[in-house]
């Protein structure tokens, strides 16, 4: 019973986070299973199994709160669970040592990318409201797939910075929009586990308990990033991405830091995130009073 109430209390904290900022559902409750000492392919099917219940309630929450573009939801999330029924079948044979730490530093540049762009200049609006093309939707959606099927986790951090990148979706409807297309992911990664492994190695309670705890955070999750402004948002997913991603590396066969090493980075890290977050509150509460000044000056019409 103990493990089972620390299973969903893990699930509903990463939930929390994953309706919030759009990534580290299945980050977090892998390395917690694979800390546990399951394996790499029933820790995957275990989380996936459970999102497949966690996504539906997160994608119809976001739905009900206005935070989702459909057409962004069929064009990534098709060729995503693609990716993902791939990535489930192959992953007993395929390595992903080499793999993680390349995409590691692909997706450290983007969460440099983003959490710089909104901090000190908030949202981008030159581009947006323009349609994401279907060109760069499905390979990303493939890929994103792919990884979050083989590690346990990845949806969320491939295509969320990816989207926000791009300037042309809003932060709360980038992560609405991931939110819900990650049920797709899910239940054909769920497929492609139960064809290759059957119930092998998967505890059903785990996956319940999971998914209540998942179930709670949900619906508070996607009414929270429909109040935080953009500018905070993009800020705090910018720092999420390069926390998590300068982790990997850190633990990585490339660098192998160790901990004094890693712990010297991380007070950095956690430094410059606060500051950032703290620039971007004062430069949104400035914009606000601005625009409250310029509406107060403006003449009332008859």
């Amino acid at each position: 019973m103990r493990t089972l109430t620390l299973l969903a209390l893990a699930g509903l904290g990463a939930q929390l986070v994953d309706g919030s900022l759009g990534m580290a559902y299945g980050v977090t409750s892998t390395t917690l299973l694979l800390a546990m000492g399951t394996n790499p392919a029933a820790a995957s099917a275990t989380v996936h199994l459970a999102e497949i219940g966690t996504t539906l309630m997160s994608g119809a929450s976001h739905w009900r709160f206005g935070n989702v573009d459909w057409k962004v939801v069929v064009r990534i999330g098709v060729p995503g669970a693609i990716g993902s029924f791939l990535g489930a079948t192959v992953l007993s044979s395929l390595s992903t040592e080499l793999a993680e730490p390349v995409m590691s530093l692909i997706l450290l540049g983007l969460g440099l990318y983003v959490m710089s762009r909104f901090t000190f200049r908030g949202l981008p609006e030159g581009r947006l409201g323009k349609p994401l093309r279907k060109r760069f939707l499905s390979p990303l959606g493939l890929v994103a797939g792919f990884l979050d099927a083989t590690g346990g986790g990845g949806w969320g951090p491939v295509g969320t910075p990816a989207l926000l990148a791009s300037g042309r979706l809003e932060p709360r409807k980038v992560i609405g929009s991931i939110d819900t297309s990650e049920f797709l992911v899910a239940v054909a990664a769920s497929l492609g586990f139960l064809l290759s492994l059957g119930s092998q190695g998967l505890d059903w309670t785990w996956v319940l308990a999971f998914l209540l705890g998942g179930l709670v955070a949900a619906p508070i999750a996607a009414w929270l990033v429909r109040l935080v402004p953009p500018r905070v948002l993009g800020s705090a997913v910018g720092g999420v991405i390069i926390v998590t991603n300068v982790r990997t590396l850190l633990k990585s066969d490339w660098i192998g830091a160790g901990g004094g090493v890693s712990a010297v980075v991380y007070v950095v890290l956690y430094a410059v995130w606060a500051a950032a977050l703290a620039y971007s509150i004062c430069a949104y509460r400035q914009e606000r009073a601005a625009e409250t000044e310029h509406a107060e000056r403006q003449p009332v019409s008859a």
